[in-house]
């Protein structure tokens, strides 16, 4: 009996226990105004991933009240510096990356994750990030790491055939876009380590034109 007492104590603490509120003492002593999002760090196999997620990047943040430049500018830009690799410029400095723009502050993010695995009767679809922000003179102000998983549901009506066909469309074409957008809302606005404010976040600017914008300049060659 006190054993079981003590198993349910056990439960009841753990159940109750909070996670620890994320320090944003740095984030807030740098107060960033502008944000810059250089090109994502792919670890995964699809070649595609990393502009697939580099361009879900800057409207959460946008609407957070973050200037952010624009990034297909900044690839271009880069280029023309002769920094053409992700992985050669995650090695660079934050404060030489920063000064190049004149951003207050650097993101960094990396796929460690991007597949689907095939288990006969379903599909997962799977993405992790690493997300890093430093500030114009170097300092690591911010950090996350999100892991987003989708399995369709098994089917009711289909049967096993059903459940079959399913996993091999869901295998064949699958979306990560989705799964990616979920990602980083859950990382800069609704989890634990959501961003704060910034500092246009009450200047009433139309959240709906600053998205149409980003359209408009995701879709301009980048020639």
């Amino acid at each position: 009996m006190k054993q079981l007492l003590a198993v349910l104590l056990t439960l009841a603490v753990s159940a109750c226990a909070t996670t620890e509120p994320y320090d944003f003492t740095a984030f807030k002593d740098v107060a960033p105004r502008s944000i810059l999002v250089v090109p994502v760090v792919n670890r995964s196999l699809d070649v595609d991933a990393s502009n697939y997620v580099l361009s879900t990047l800057s409207v959460p943040l946008a609407e957070l009240g973050y200037y952010v430049f624009p990034v297909n500018t900044v690839k271009v830009v880069l280029e023309q510096e002769g920094l053409h690799e992700p992985e050669q410029i995650h090695r660079m400095e934050a404060p030489q990356l920063a000064a190049l723009f004149g951003a207050d502050a650097v993101l960094f993010v990396t796929i460690k994750r991007w597949d689907a695995r095939y288990t006969v009767l379903s599909t997962s679809v799977t993405v992790e990030f690493d997300y890093m922000m430093a500030s114009k003179d170097g300092r690591k102000i911010w950090a996350a790491e999100r892991r987003q998983v989708y399995t369709p549901q098994r089917s009711q009506s289909g049967g096993l055939i059903g459940d079959i066909v399913t996993a091999a469309m869901t295998r064949a074409a699958p979306n990560y876009m989705p799964l990616t957008r979920q990602a980083n809302r859950a990382v800069f606005v609704t989890g634990p380590t959501h961003l704060p404010p910034g500092p246009y976040a009450n200047s009433g600017t139309d959240t709906a034109g600053v998205r149409k914008l980003f359209d408009i300049l995701r879709a301009l060659p980048e020639g």
